[in-house]
């Protein structure tokens, strides 16, 4: 959407792979979607594909079933943890106070549970743009309030009248001016 073609107020925020194509569902939204979920689809094979091989590592180092068994479940657990956390982040804010803390801390998570993410994004862009439905809610509520205000303000404020009949802020015509000293 280019600056001539954007109406005045409020601007859509981006989402990454789909730009403001979200707002009209245009510029090649479906086939964005389609990439997105693909994308994701085909980066977590990928990514189980490789911790295949960290598995036979495992087996070849000879160490016992139950290290095999804790990285199983670790990596299961951290999965399972960045996916809620990046299906939470499609349709809510986070929380400013803990924002900050709680993104570092988890950080090491998402990165051992990248499977996860993946997959949140797959499943999400299979219903709409991963985070569309926050951002459009907002827009939409951003877009109201500013109608609502431009609403209240239309018109030439210097040609309303007050109660008098005279504009706001204006002497009567004729009224006898002030002397200054």
């Amino acid at each position: 959407m280019t600056d001539a073609q954007q109406p005045a107020g409020p601007r859509p925020e981006p989402i990454r792979f789909f730009g403001t194509t979200w707002v009209r569902h245009d510029g090649g939204y479906a086939l964005r979607r389609v990439g997105v979920a693909a994308g994701s689809l085909l980066a977590a094979a990928a990514g189980a594909f490789l911790l295949r091989f960290a598995f036979q590592g495992l087996s070849i180092a000879a160490v016992s079933g139950f290290v095999s068994m804790l990285v199983i479940v670790m990596f299961a657990a951290c999965s399972a943890i960045a996916f809620r956390r990046a299906w939470q982040g499609f349709t809510r804010r986070p929380e400013p106070a803990r924002d900050e803390s709680a993104e570092r801390s988890l950080q090491s998570i998402r990165m051992i549970g990248f499977i996860g993410v993946l997959l949140a994004w797959f499943f999400r862009s299979l219903m709409e743009a991963p985070g569309e439905k926050l951002l459009r809610s907002e827009y939409e509520r951003e877009r109201e309030l500013y109608e609502r205000r431009r609403a209240t303000r239309t018109g030439n404020p210097s040609s309303r009248t007050g109660p008098d009949g005279r504009a706001p802020g204006r002497a009567a015509t004729g009224a006898k001016k002030r002397k200054r000293r």
